[in-house]
């Protein structure tokens, strides 16, 4: 499977700020092991579902440790029986593109 989810705590550094807290929640998924990517809006993790749900509650919980309330957006691709999809999808998209990314 592979979740896209993004975590936001209620509170903010003294500039309204999160970056602290998103970059606490984005090192669990790194140390965790499994293929993952992290943009502007999500990170995405690939792995079994409970080893995903695992991390993200993970993530979830360093990011309470600094905020009385967090906010959880998270959309789940169950697939069984594939792997790679994180990048395999996109390559799919971007072959039948023929390799044009970012370009307009």
């Amino acid at each position: 499977m592979i979740v896209a989810f993004s975590i936001s705590p209620t509170t903010g550094d003294e500039t309204g700020g999160v970056s602290e807290a998103v970059a606490a929640a984005v090192r669990v998924v790194r140390e965790s092991g499994l293929p993952h990517e992290t943009n502007a809006m999500f990170t995405n993790i690939e792995g079994e579902w409970d080893e995903v749900m695992a991390v993200v509650k993970r993530a979830v919980d360093v990011v309470a440790e600094v905020s009385p309330r967090v906010g959880l957006v998270l959309k789940a691709d169950i697939r069984p029986g594939h792997t790679g999809e994180l990048t395999g999808k996109v390559e799919r998209v971007e072959r039948l593109l023929g390799g044009s990314e970012g370009q307009e």
